[in-house]
């Protein structure tokens, strides 16, 4: 054998280090699924029926939790409720709804404690009439024209 073989080999080096691109398929994965999901969160967000819906339940909260004033609970969930009906349906539609049209209209698309003595109770308390505390049915029928649309969409689908 011949010892001086060995020494006409190369030096010993490490391997490459491994490339930044393209990543791994695990990796393609996964970016697409963290872009699908801010995808879907967008649109979740910016949805305008939900987001309407959304603000509005969160203002009658807000009036049933922070609202002392009867009259002023009145004012504010009368001006909820124009203004979702408003953003919902349509301003040709409701904004000239005045007096029993406008209840019969709530009555009629949810709110269904509004369409009666009521709904009479909260226009009234609301454009400085009589004071009738029916606070709870006022929130409750205005919760319940808030949600309508989405407890209609449910029944369709099952």
């Amino acid at each position: 054998m011949n010892p001086g073989w060995l020494t006409q080999l190369a030096p010993a080096h490490a391997p490459p280090p491994p490339a930044v691109w393209p990543p791994a398929p695990g990796w393609w994965g996964l970016a697409a699924i963290v872009l699908a999901l801010a995808a879907g969160t967008l649109w979740w967000w910016r949805a305008p029926r939900w987001r309407h819906k959304r603000a509005a339940l969160r203002e009658l909260r807000r009036i049933r939790t922070s609202e002392p004033d009867l009259q002023a609970s009145a004012r504010s969930i009368e001006q909820i409720l124009r203004r979702y009906a408003m953003a919902v349906f349509g301003r040709e539609r409701v904004a000239r709804l005045t007096g029993e049209a406008w209840l019969t209209f709530l009555g009629t698309h949810g709110g269904g404690l509004l369409a009666g003595e009521s709904g009479r109770d909260l226009l009234s308390t609301a454009f400085g009439g009589r004071a009738r505390d029916r606070r709870s049915e006022w929130l409750a029928g205005a919760d319940g024209f808030v949600r309508h649309r989405q407890r209609r969409a449910r029944e369709e689908r099952s």
